[in-house]
């Protein structure tokens, strides 16, 4: 086999595996890893079990796969901000916004780790780089409070309670849907972006430090 040949193969895998991924993700947030059926996503894919295992290793790893390409997604989003502009706040704005456009432009990823919470109890969450989206938050926090501009907090209480603003708003659509008017769609565009200033706006006057 020559050169060209072994790259069109490795193109041929990269893109089955993601395709794959693709159908899992969306399987996953159906019915977490218990309710999954491989079944199912051989049948979106084209592929066989015996093929996604051959990827995978088993269902478990699979889900793992989709855990961990979720969370690389989600770091290079946070590696895009400018952690470290003069003003704390501006860094702190930027990244949430951005955090709040990736959650809203992957809704099933909320379903798999609230699915993750209730089946697993954090078990394979406990596994990814969990950290990696988590650090640069809470270092970024520490930062404002020792330059001055930001309240004295727990920056890691402050991290989870500021991830979890952006998160519930998504994970919690169809139930608090209900306390607007008949018809609104919370997942419009007009509704997301005026979750967002509002998101960022409270974070922020959150944890300013007010003379």
């Amino acid at each position: 086999m020559g050169v060209e040949e072994k790259k069109a193969g490795l193109r041929d895998k990269e893109a089955t595996k993601c395709r794959i991924l693709d159908a899992a993700e969306e399987e996953f947030a159906r019915g977490g890893l218990m309710g999954a059926r491989t079944d199912a996503i051989a049948c979106k894919t084209g592929t066989t079990k015996s093929m996604i295992f051959y990827h995978f290793r088993d269902k478990e790893g699979l889900y793992q796969a989709v855990l961990e390409r979720a969370v690389a997604r989600r770091m290079r989003v946070v590696q895009s901000i400018d952690l470290h502009a003069p003003e704390p706040e501006d860094s702190l704005r930027a990244l949430v916004a951005a955090l709040l456009d990736d959650v809203g432009s992957h809704l099933n990823l909320t379903a798999i780790f609230m699915y993750e919470a209730i089946q697993n109890k954090g078990k394979y969450y406990s596994e990814i780089s969990l950290a990696s989206v988590y650090v640069p938050l809470i270092d970024l926090l520490k930062r404002g409070i020792s330059d001055g501009k930001f309240r004295e907090m727990d920056p890691l209480h402050a991290a989870v309670n500021i991830v979890g603003m952006c998160v519930f708003y998504y994970c919690s659509h169809e139930n608090i849907k209900h306390l607007w008017s008949p018809g609104t769609e919370l997942l419009s565009k007009e509704m997301r972006e005026q979750h967002k200033r509002e998101a960022i706006e409270q974070i922020i006057a959150g944890v300013k430090k007010f003379s």
